[in-house]
Formats: structure tokens, sequence, C-alpha cells
């Protein structure tokens, strides 16, 4: 009975009893699907038929010897570069505006302000800036006499991803900038002005003062540039469908088709266990080297 428990055994009840609830979700909403996908990658379904097949690992066989599906994957790591870049500019732009400049407030807001406009409205605002026929990219070249630049953006296998991972980059880099101007902040100006008073530069004080007192937070930037550019699904869903010819095509995009389109749920769960396998070694390379520079 409660009345003759404890105050410590009531007290450890009534937390129990508290985490019961988001326990329960996290088994229902998170464990339950991700141990249902490891199973579905073992079988042979259509996602509509109440009997599944046992395959055992000739999906992942399969997974692993389809070169379209390597090539697609292939595809996110052009994003990866451009989601590097984009770090590299929000820390430029976080040092900028982190400083007396007059207008930095404007500034802050007019760089974020992409971040917090919806997906699907940034792709079909893009659409119309790279559509070859009316774009205003195009109308602007040709305004200008370089008729020979004005190309099909989405329709050239060569510059698809490069134009797709721009647009990420426009979108995103206010996140980057806005998660390392407070972690900028948070550094204590007492050191940086000893470091200028010892007759350190400002470059040398960003370089040797600032960046070492950052580490955890470009960790962090990275981790979810990471994870963002190997997941990559809504922008090339939506503005090339994985065109033209599979140019586009992401291993997201790709494994939702397998699904989808093609009805092969449990091919697309073993590509999706092989991503997340990727993106798990992927950001282990990547602790790797932020801790051993971090040192």
């Amino acid at each position: 009975m409660p009345g003759n428990l404890s105050y410590r055994q009531q007290k450890n009840l009534l937390i129990v009893l508290f985490l019961l609830v988001p326990l329960a979700l996290l088994a229902m909403f998170s464990l339950y699907p991700a141990f249902y996908l490891i199973y579905l990658s073992f079988m042979t379904w259509d996602g509509f038929s109440p009997e599944k097949t046992w395959a055992g690992l000739a999906n992942y066989k399969e997974v692993f010897h389809n070169r379209e599906i390597w090539a697609a994957f292939s595809h996110n790591f052009v994003y990866l570069g451009w989601g590097l870049f984009q770090n590299a500019l929000g820390l430029l732009f976080a040092l900028l505006l982190n400083s007396r400049m007059k207008g930095r407030n404007a500034y802050r807001v007019v760089l974020f302000m992409p971040y917090i406009m919806n997906g699907v409205a940034v792709a079909y605002m893009f659409n119309y800036v790279f559509n070859s026929e009316y774009g205003s990219l195009n109308t602007l070249l040709h305004g200008v006499g370089l008729d020979s630049w004005a190309i099909s953006w989405f329709g050239s296998p060569k510059f698809v991803n490069h134009v797709l991972g721009f647009i990420t980059l426009w979108k995103f880099m206010g996140l980057n900038m806005v998660i390392y101007l407070a972690a900028l902040q948070s550094v204590p100006s007492e050191i940086v002005e000893a470091a200028r008073i010892d007759g350190a530069s400002r470059a040398q004080a960003i370089l040797h003062v600032i960046l070492p007192n950052i580490t955890k937070v470009i960790e962090l930037n990275l981790f979810l540039t990471i994870i963002g550019t190997l997941e990559i699904f809504d922008l090339p869903f939506l503005l090339t469908d994985g065109g033209p010819l599979g140019a586009s095509e992401t291993f997201l995009t790709m494994t939702m088709s397998t699904a989808f389109k093609f009805n092969n749920f449990g091919m697309a769960s073993a590509m999706s266990i092989t991503l997340i396998a990727a993106v798990i070694v992927v950001l282990g390379i990547q602790r790797f080297v932020t801790r051993r520079w971090g040192e």
C-alpha cells in the first residue's frame, strides 16, 4: 500500500510512473518501427500482401551489388561538399556579425530568413529562378549577353546536383550562422583580449583562441550537415524527381521509389538500414577528425 511505503520508495515509484508514458511512446514510435524495419529488410514483401517471404541476406546482397544504387549514393557527396562549404560560410558570417558592425542585427535576420521558409515554397521559388525557358537567371544571362551560359540547369546531368546543392546552402546557411554566432558569444572576451594584448593578430586570435573554444559546436554543425546531406530527399523529389536520367537521384529518393513505385518494401528496408550504417560510419570519421583537430 502507498501508505506503508517510505518517502524514498514513494519518490522512486512516482519517478517510474512519470517515466512510463514517455517510455511507452518511445517504444511505440521509435523502437518498434526500428526493429520492424530490420525485420522487413530480411523479407520479400510488396507492402500489400498479408504474407511475407523470408529472403535472408538477398536484399542486402542486391543493395551492395546494384550499381545504380551506389551511383545515386555518390550524388549525396555533392551535397556533402556543398554542406561543408555551407558550414564554412556560416562560420565566416558569424565571425563578421559578431563584431560591432553597423546594422548587424538586420544582416542576421536577412541571412536567417531562408531557413524559416517552407521547403516546398523554396523548391518552387528556385524552380522559377533556374527554369530553362522563363527562369530569371537565364533571362538575366541573356540580358547581359552571356547567352552561352544560359543552359537547362535542371536538365544538365553535370550541373543539376550542384544547383540543388546551392539551394540547400541558401536555405540552411543561416541556421549554421546562428548556431556559430551563439557559440562565439559564449567565448569569454577576456581571453580574446589577452591574446590581442600579447600581440596576436585578429586572424591568429580566431585560429588559436576562438575556434578551439567552439570545437564542440563545430562538431555539432558538421553532425547536422552530414545527416542532412546523406538523407536529402525533398529538393530532388520536388524539383527534378531524380532526373535527368537519374542524374539527381539520391539514396533516399531511390529508397522511396523502391518502396512506393516498385512495391519492394523488403529491398527498401535493406537500403534504409544500409543508409543508417553509412551515416554512422561517416559520422565516426567526422568525430575522429574533429577531435584530433581539437586536441
